[in-house]
């Protein structure tokens, strides 16, 4: 079992940026598929990007392909967020796949609490 906890979230300006972190312990995460997903009031959780276990694959969702990036290192998987804009305004979370690199929230084995990130305009 892997605990994950983000970091890196706060207040920002429209078209400024922040890069979130997420710590893993307990197990390795190069033995997983890793995602950051979020959710805005009132929203349902969506997709924001993923990452294969090897670092390989990569994929966002339209709105934010272009201004935000996923990278991981050895125990840290980042998301790289610029242009920054008010509707980008969300809990962001991480998580875990054990199967498979994915879009899909159900695929996903493990979840950290999330951290809140705001973009005033």
């Amino acid at each position: 079992q892997v605990q994950l906890v983000e970091s890196g979230g706060g207040l920002v300006q429209t078209g400024g940026s922040l890069r979130l972190s997420c710590a893993a312990s307990g197990r390795p995460l190069s033995s997983y598929h890793m995602g950051w997903f979020r959710q805005a009031p009132g929203k349902e959780r969506e997709f924001v990007a993923a990452l294969s276990w090897n670092g390989i694959s990569t994929y966002y969702a339209a709105s934010v392909k272009g201004r935000f990036t996923i990278s991981r290192g050895s125990a840290t998987v980042y998301l790289q967020m610029n242009s920054l804009t008010p509707e980008d305004t969300a809990i962001y979370y991480c998580a875990a796949a054990r199967n498979t690199v994915t879009t899909a929230i159900g695929e996903y084995d493990y979840w950290g609490q999330g951290t809140q990130v705001t973009v005033s305009s």
